[in-house]
């Protein structure tokens, strides 16, 4: 028996760091966003007693090292349920180290598989629980839609979804390392503070250009991403109603209202992102295939 799961990548339509906790960890303020584009995970039985992991591509490590391996052992470890082998293959699609929470969504895509495989009831709300031990963004990926996270990540509150839209996606040839990126806030800290409470009620009145406009990521205030500027302007020039970048970087993405000029602008990013794709807001951050 097997299990296929889309795992939806994600977006930070706002994305404000408040303060580091004690524990090392950062206090969060951020509206996430799931998007059309998604890794497939593929649950499948074996007998073999083990955790094993196939990917499409090569750069994906297939060892415990893998947030999909880290989901499948805490599944087991917290329901009890005795592992009676299991791989796990991955079609990977949402580009790695890019911001867009790939390895999060398959870790969440794991969870919702064994769930379903196992057939063990367990609510999205008690799978966050075992998801938030594997990495923070891992809850947002098994619920998804469009939600305030807040806390590490791990605190997660309906607001009202994307009015129908378009999202262009490129991502640089670089990465940029998470931890480092929180080390630049810990040593320069912020000199802006997004508008938090306006972004709310753009959302609560479901005003596009509005939530546009209010679109703010802190990060971009001391990470540098090559070609940045040009991927926006490039956006803007084909009508983006506002761009930002996701995460820590280093995808820069448009919303658009007309799917035209997203295809029309990705094309002329061709030569200054590695990754591009044209795709939607989705309202689920894991779907099982049925």
């Amino acid at each position: 028996m097997e299990i296929k799961v889309k795992a939806y990548a994600k977006i930070n339509l706002l994305l404000d760091i408040i303060c580091k906790r004690n524990d090392g960890y950062h206090d969060l303020f951020m509206i996430m966003q799931s998007i059309g584009l998604y890794d497939t995970v593929t649950v499948s039985e074996t007998k073999s007693k083990d955790i094993t992991i196939s990917c499409n591509i090569d750069d994906i490590p297939l060892d415990e090292k893998n947030i999909a391996h880290k989901a499948a052992t805490a599944f087991f470890k917290e329901t009890g349920i005795k592992n009676k082998g299991i791989n796990i293959d991955i079609v990977k699609r949402i580009p790695h180290a890019a911001g867009l929470a790939g390895g999060s969504a398959d870790g969440a895509g794991v969870l919702v598989a064994l769930n379903e495989l196992c057939a063990s009831g367990l609510t999205d709300d008690e799978l966050c629980k075992i998801g938030v031990k594997i990495g923070a963004d891992v809850p947002f990926c098994i619920k998804g839609g469009t939600l305030l996270a807040q806390g590490i990540g791990d605190v997660l509150n309906k607001v009202k979804p994307l009015r129908k839209c378009y999202i262009l996606i490129a991502k640089p040839q670089c990465g940029v390392n998470t931890g480092f990126a929180y080390g630049q806030f810990d040593e320069h800290g912020k000199v802006h503070t997004p508008d938090k409470f306006g972004m709310l009620c753009a959302l609560q009145n479901r005003d596009l250009k509005d939530i546009c406009l209010k679109m703010e990521n802190v990060f971009e205030q001391f990470i540098d991403v090559p070609n940045k500027v040009d991927i926006k302007d490039i956006m803007r020039s084909n009508g983006a109603l506002g761009v930002c970048m996701s995460g820590s970087g280093p995808t820069v993405f448009g919303i658009f209202e007309e799917k035209e000029k997203a295809e029309t602008a990705a094309g002329e990013l061709k030569g200054l992102a590695k990754d591009i794709a044209v795709t939607v807001p989705v309202s689920k951050g894991c779907k099982i295939c049925r």
